[in-house]
């Protein structure tokens, strides 16, 4: 076949064999690809990423099929952002997908692929976006703050602990949500007449040896979220208990691990809504035109075998209102 060049030759080889290896490829070559970063680990987010890649699938992007994702897990670490960014830029990827967490580095990594995020406490305090109506840039997508959700969460601390009046704070303050987070807390207990101590983490090591400080004059513990204390709950919730301290987290996953009390949005649901965001992206929309949305759905979660546990009474009325309660 000198004579015939290479396209000539692949029509002549007709339908049957353009649905062979070289379609194939090329069709593959043709799907879009998602870079995936997770801040902890993947078995910490274990029920939120089928909730993003089911909506994906509702909405016709099937992964291995009609899209790819990349997965990359910082296992708690934020020294691990810079290099996964890193890597997904080289791969070019069509969006990037992460929790909050990551946006800083994200934006200093690319100011050209399309970013959408979950789980940002504070996007527009933090810089992330320049409202949440107009976000700008190549930004948008989730944020877990709803107003008032301190002072909720410490009215439901003190119906399990009428007695409630001094609480330590434990939290990552190298984490810009959870400092935001904090001076929340520290506003919501001056109104309700409480006492709040911050006692701060910065990594792993930390943590066994912060319970320490705590004193038999602590009443309780509330932990705000990140992807350190994420990927250290159960750890948390072990010394939590042998400390005798009842806690309050954000996230129903933290009391599925033994903690106490968890109030705050449904973190599946902020998932699958960041999987249309990346439908819309992929179909052409730009971020800056897609307005950053909060959450809608809250879950209050109880852990009664962690009640016992305390010796602590769990008010009927309260167990009444939870979405779910484990015992």
């Amino acid at each position: 076949m000198p004579g015939i060049r290479r396209r000539e030759f692949v029509s002549l080889l007709g339908g049957a064999a353009v649905a062979g290896p070289l379609a194939a490829r090329a069709q593959q070559a043709a799907m879009p690809v998602i870079g995936f970063l997770g801040t902890a680990s993947a078995s910490a987010w274990s029920r939120w990423v089928p909730a993003f890649t089911q909506r994906l699938r509702e909405l016709g992007w099937i992964e291995g099929h009609t899209v790819a994702i990349e997965y990359r897990w910082a296992e708690g670490r934020e020294e691990r952002y810079p290099e996964a960014l890193a890597e997904f830029v080289r791969l070019k990827v069509d969006v990037l997908v992460m929790g909050g967490a990551a946006l800083p580095a994200a934006k200093r990594a690319t100011s050209i692929i399309p970013i959408v995020f979950t789980l940002a406490g504070d996007p527009v305090r933090s810089g992330a976006v320049a409202s949440l109506a107009r976000p700008g840039g190549n930004v948008t997508g989730l944020s877990s703050q709803a107003p008032d959700l301190a002072g909720k969460r410490l009215q439901l601390l003190r119906e399990v602990i009428p007695s409630l009046h001094r609480f330590a704070i434990l939290a990552n303050m190298d984490y810009p949500s959870a400092v935001l987070e904090v001076d929340e807390i520290h506003a919501a207990a001056r109104t309700l007449g409480l006492e709040a101590r911050t006692v701060a983490i910065r990594n792993t090591h930390e943590i066994p040896f912060v319970f320490e400080t705590l004193t038999s004059r602590t009443d309780a513990l509330y932990v705000p979220a990140d992807p350190l204390v994420n990927s250290n709950r159960i750890r948390i919730n072990t010394l939590a208990l042998g400390a005798r301290l009842p806690t309050m987290f954000g996230i129903r996953e933290y009391v599925e691990a033994g903690g106490l009390i968890s109030y705050g949005p449904n973190i599946p649901d902020l998932f699958r809504r960041a999987a249309e965001y990346v439908d819309k992206i992929l179909r052409g929309a730009k971020p800056a035109d897609l307005p950053v949305e909060q959450p809608t759905k809250f879950d209050l979660v109880i852990n009664l075998i962690t009640a016992k546990a305390l010796g602590l009474d769990v008010p009927p009325t309260l167990l009444a209102r939870a979405d779910e309660v484990i015992e």
